[in-house]
């Protein structure tokens, strides 16, 4: 039964398949309620963007928001989650992880703005994004209303949606015989669905999207230099650039050599084991050089409290628990470590493969006096006797206990 109360819904719209069906499904199944579509600009092709508030209009939104995210986006949540490390199940970048929570905060400001009662999001019952965004409803809102129609009408398939549409008689450019689910942001591209739904298949070029199959990359490396200041890209081959053309530019060297490309199983939050294509050629770059830095300037145990902030990042972020104060927590952990990632490191990137073959820092703990293999006069190896005897002492008493 639906709620009559409800009388102005925000829809977060993509575009997409899915949620050019979903309104005119709202107009059919809330049928006194105003329609708003909102376009979260985080950084997707342009012709993702293009005409779509004509196509929202079409398929029968009263009006259509498009809110540019982007500086946003890679600034406040790409930005704290890269300096933690996070990277889920030792593989994901988590692009469509990180891009939720400020689609859903952004989504939650329109429709507090224009007195809405409900706000309505696309994902579908077996994803993490359906978590995510209501997570991020209750906590900024609970007083709105949600409608998740992906649990509640009875549309089954990516076919049955594409039949919905054509008797609405909506136009859509989707074929049944060739059908992927694609997520796009500044940070990554996702290909799910088609024949990746079986993980024998290998994969075609109609899985890729921005990146140059690694085996057809340019026969030479290319080295590209990123000044990094507190943890942040401030530079790409020493021109300054803000976050987010730092990341654009990036993703255009990146893709040219096939870097970021990752074909896994991961495990949803959910429980279901899921199969996806991601490209992150920009943010591979951005990820790897920040881990070369931290060599240089963390010491042993700081880099050890950074991988499980890391570890713990990745978690909260694909769990969509971006608004907690557990993630607050981690995050600013995080920030007292990346105040001494200051530096410069040179990346060579060569057919799939970006590797930091130089690095520098001013706060580096590295010290040729100390570790050099030829004579020095700074160390004395005398000194390794007593620390030996200490830190083995418990399995020396452990020993002796077991001899007696």
């Amino acid at each position: 039964m639906k709620d009559k109360n409800i009388k102005k819904i925000v829809l977060a719209y993509s575009g997409g398949l899915d949620t050019s069906v979903i309104i005119p499904w709202l107009k059919e199944n809330y049928s006194s309620c105003e329609i708003i579509a909102f376009v979260a600009d985080v950084g997707q092709s342009y012709s993702s963007l293009y005409n779509i508030e004509t196509k929202a209009m079409q398929s029968g939104a009263s009006s259509c928001y498009i809110v540019d995210l982007k500086d946003d986006f890679v600034k406040n949540y790409i930005y704290p989650v890269l300096q933690t490390g996070a990277i889920y199940e030792g593989n994901y970048l988590m692009g469509t992880s990180m891009a939720r929570p400020i689609i859903a905060k952004a989504q939650i400001d329109l429709a507090i703005k224009l007195n809405a009662d409900a706000v309505c999001h696309g994902a579908t019952g077996k994803g993490n994004d359906q978590v995510r965004f209501e997570i991020t409803y209750a906590a900024l809102a609970p007083q709105l209303k949600v409608i998740a129609p992906w649990r509640e009408w009875k549309l089954r398939s990516r076919e049955s949606l594409i039949y919905y549409l054509k008797e609405k008689g909506i136009p859509n450019d989707i074929s049944i015989k060739k059908i992927y689910s694609r997520d796009e942001n500044a940070w990554h591209i996702s290909t799910e669905g088609g024949l990746l739904e079986d993980t024998y298949n290998v994969t075609n070029k109609d899985c890729w999207v921005w990146t140059t199959d690694p085996s057809e990359a340019p026969n030479e490396p290319e080295q590209v230099t990123l000044n990094i200041k507190k943890g942040e890209i401030t530079a790409i081959n020493k021109k300054e650039l803000s976050p987010l053309q730092c990341l654009k530019t990036l993703n255009i060297i990146g893709s040219k050599h096939g870097i970021g490309r990752i074909d896994i199983i991961e495990n949803r939050l959910i429980g279901i084991k899921s199969r996806g294509c991601y490209e992150t050629p920009g943010g591979t770059i951005m990820f790897k050089a920040l881990r070369a830095l931290e060599q240089l300037v963390l010491d042993r145990e700081s880099f050890k409290w950074r991988e499980q902030l890391g570890h713990e990042m990745s978690y909260l972020v694909y769990d969509g628990r971006w608004f907690t104060p557990l993630r607050e927590s981690v995050q600013a952990a995080a920030k007292v470590l990346s105040e001494q990632l200051t530096g410069e490191v040179v990346m060579s990137l060569y057919k799939g493969n970006a590797i930091a073959i130089q690095k520098t820092s001013v706060n580096t703990l590295y010290s040729k006096d100390y570790s050099t293999f030829e004579e020095d006069d700074v160390y004395d190896h005398t000194h390794a006797d007593g620390f030996i005897k200490l830190f083995s002492l418990s399995s020396k008493i452990r020993a002796l206990k077991k001899a007696k």
